[in-house]
């Protein structure tokens, strides 16, 4: 039996239980991917990560990020929550105030501050708008008139993103998909609020095929929504976007363009505390 130090942290939220949980499991060298994977169904969130020594002599730390189903490049929230457990638990970044991790798309930077921490965005690796079938599956898939589509357009920084604006905040929180639709696609929604809303934005995202229907407060979403939105002049430099109102969350996601990078952010707090037995490859799973 090989215990390991465990923290789940709500992340995108300054208050426990308001944002999307993460679960990270510390001084991961030694499991399997079959047994990272199993983990990762077991508990059944989002994104479970697992922290590891870095393989560039640039990075801080290395990170793997798993869904339910399957492992991802990149993903937000785990971005943020996986940089604040590695802090806690005493990890000393090389460059001050700003962590530099190790994921599938490469090296990520990740700043902090009294507030939050933020990443840098990573560039797309699939932009521009989207075909006309796509178009006409996405209308489906959220069972609406492709003319309430207002906008679409590809967002993906790793994921898989595709992403389409509504008209209303109000249309947006109405949404009842069709799953089966989606064959596929990771769609993010995204619709301006009203005036006297604390968010500029509401998003939501839906990402069955990865076993989360709906997920509560997506970061990579909104990296690849910021870069659009801003770029096209839909969205100010600066920002902040609300999601997970539609499954009793208030996640907040603060965007901020500097110079040539956009800064997703977002509050971490630490809700669970632990150690956990992982089996190293999987094998009774």
């Amino acid at each position: 039996m090989t215990w390991r130090r465990f923290t789940q942290i709500d992340v995108f939220t300054d208050r426990a239980l308001g944002g999307n949980p993460l679960a990270v499991v510390h001084d991961a060298q030694g499991l399997a991917d079959k047994a990272m994977q199993a983990f990762a169904r077991w508990t059944n969130l989002s994104e479970t990560t697992f922290l590891l020594p870095p393989a560039d002599p640039q990075a801080d730390y290395r990170v793997r990020i798993f869904t339910p189903a399957r492992e991802l490049p990149f993903a937000g929230h785990p971005t943020l929550g996986s940089c604040r457990a590695w802090l806690d638990a005493g990890g000393q970044p090389r460059a001050g105030d700003e962590i530099v991790q190790q994921c599938g798309v490469g090296l990520v930077r990740v700043r902090r501050d009294a507030a939050r921490l933020a990443f840098a965005a990573p560039p797309l690796l699939r932009a521009g708008e989207v075909d006309a079938g796509t178009r006409a599956q996405l209308a489906a898939a959220l069972r609406v008139d492709v003319s309430a589509l207002r906008a679409t357009q590809w967002v993906d920084n790793g994921p898989g993103w595709v992403a389409a604006m509504l008209g209303s905040r109000d249309e947006l929180l109405a949404l009842r998909p069709d799953f089966a639709a989606m064959h596929g696609l990771k769609v993010g929604v995204v619709a301006p609020c009203p005036d006297g809303h604390d968010a500029q934005f509401e998003a939501r995202a839906f990402v069955p095929d990865l076993g989360v229907p709906e997920d509560p407060v997506t970061g990579s979403l909104h990296a690849g929504l910021a870069q659009w939105l801003i770029a096209s002049g839909l969205a100010p430099a600066r920002y902040v976007a609300a999601q997970g109102t539609a499954l009793g969350r208030a996640g907040r996601v603060f965007v901020e363009r500097d110079g040539p990078t956009i800064w997703v952010g977002g509050g971490c707090v630490t809700v669970i505390l632990g150690r956990v037995d992982v089996d190293t490859d999987g094998a009774d799973v």
